[in-house]
């Protein structure tokens, strides 16, 4: 018998699905974080990469960016697969090269010509050490891209806050350069205390943060929805988190091998002024903003602003209440995944999971094709409680959404 080609596979799925694609989990392991166990994977299967490789503490959500976790990195690892309508599964990133056009519409097969961004949950038990995502600037020359990122903590991910719900951010106004410098000069001298200069804000769910390229930060233990550019570049700036020793190496992975030791061009890939600046949470701090709503629904931004004047990406949560039903319409593509509730959506049964084995298929996520977001898809609440759903967007969709601070004209 002839092997089905991928176009046919992907064809098959769209008209299956009315234009919108089941998607599998996609589990990614961190080798120097704790999973912080709220991300609906079974505790058994946490280590399901092997120990040596880590912990399971992320999800990644409609990506086709593979994960960047140095040796024993899986070929497929980060890269998220569609159900097809035979139950088998084919990669996204291959449908998009196959179709582009039919799943992420011509405009963005133009301009990118990929799906140029991801979505994830992290969790962990304990923040991540303050790091950086680097300027296009200092990645372009090794064939990578800046990834400048957004956060939204979803209550229903977050029963408990764990050992660290807050965040360091940025730097506290009036540091110097030279301070910093001693902090790389002190990193097999001990802690090199590079907190000493940063301040931490409380993570409350239901709000969320944007942080572009070249801002230190150090995730706090909150559950976090993150929408991101398609890289996988960072710089770790903290050398110990908790006691654990952060390598050299993850600070600079994404340097240039001849300035793998030049604490000068290391301390370059600071974008000072933003990291410094005396209003920090007014710049950077989101909380959701309603974009529309009707009789039973309502659906907000929670992800919204530009990235040094760029529309980069968004996220929006649809909240619809029990036997309430909203024809959703979108200006583009986007990931979806349910975190509350069950439902229709479109002609998918929609529900989410409590307990995820590894491997098992859900039916918690999918991906909405451009001209199915744009003519529009029901989606119908048919449990006994709210159904809540996050859709992410990819750059140039939503160029109407708020700005950051709008928030404010709501209180």
């Amino acid at each position: 018998m002839a092997k089905t080609s991928l176009k046919t596979q992907t064809s098959n799925a769209l008209e299956a699905g009315k234009g919108i694609l089941r998607m599998a989990p996609c589990w990614v392991p961190r080798s120097f974080l704790m999973p912080g166990k709220r991300i609906r994977l079974a505790e058994e299967d946490l280590y399901a990469f092997g120990a040596s490789r880590g912990g399971i503490d992320e999800r990644w959500f409609a990506s086709t960016t593979k994960a960047d976790n140095g040796p024993g990195t899986r070929d497929d690892e980060g890269l998220s697969y569609v159900v097809g309508q035979d139950g088998k599964k084919f990669l996204l990133i291959e449908a998009v090269a196959s179709s582009g056009k039919d799943l992420i519409g011509a405009r963005m097969m133009k301009e990118w010509g990929k799906w140029p961004l991801y979505c994830k949950f992290f969790d962990n038990m304990g923040p991540i050490p303050h790091h950086l995502h680097q300027l296009n600037k200092h990645v372009q020359p090794l064939g990578r891209e800046h990834k400048p990122e957004a956060y939204y903590f979803p209550k229903q991910y977050n029963p408990v806050g764990n050992n660290f719900p807050y965040t360091f951010m940025g730097l506290e106004p009036g540091t110097t350069k030279e301070q910093i410098y001693e902090c790389l000069e002190k990193w097999e001298k001990g802690d090199n205390n590079i907190l000493n200069y940063s301040r931490a804000y409380k993570l409350e769910p239901g709000t969320g943060w944007l942080i572009p390229p070249g801002i230190l930060h150090a995730p706090g233990s909150l559950c976090t929805y993150e929408v991101q550019w398609g890289s996988d570049v960072f710089g770790m700036y903290q050398n110990f988190v908790e006691g654990r020793y952060v390598n050299w190496d993850l600070l600079t992975k994404d340097v240039p091998q001849d300035k793998k030791y030049d604490l000068n061009y290391i301390l370059g890939m600071i974008d000072w002024e933003p990291n410094v600046t005396t209003h920090f949470k007014d710049e950077n701090y989101l909380e959701p903003i309603v974009s529309k709503q009707g009789d039973g629904w309502v659906d907000k931004y929670v992800i919204y602003g530009k990235v040094h004047g760029e529309d980069l990406f968004s996220a929006k949560e649809l909240t619809v209440q029990p036997g309430a039903s909203v024809k959703v319409k979108d200006n583009g593509a986007c990931g979806l995944l349910l975190v509350q509730g069950r439902g229709k959506v479109g002609v998918h049964e929609a529900q989410t999971p409590v307990f995820i084995r590894f491997g098992e298929l859900t039916t918690d996520e999918y991906f909405v094709t451009d001209e199915t977001a744009r003519s529009g898809y029901p989606v119908k609440n048919t449990g006994n409680e709210p159904l809540v759903i996050l859709r992410y967007f990819g750059p140039g969709v939503n160029g109407d959404m708020p700005n950051v601070g709008d928030h404010k004209k709501q209180h």
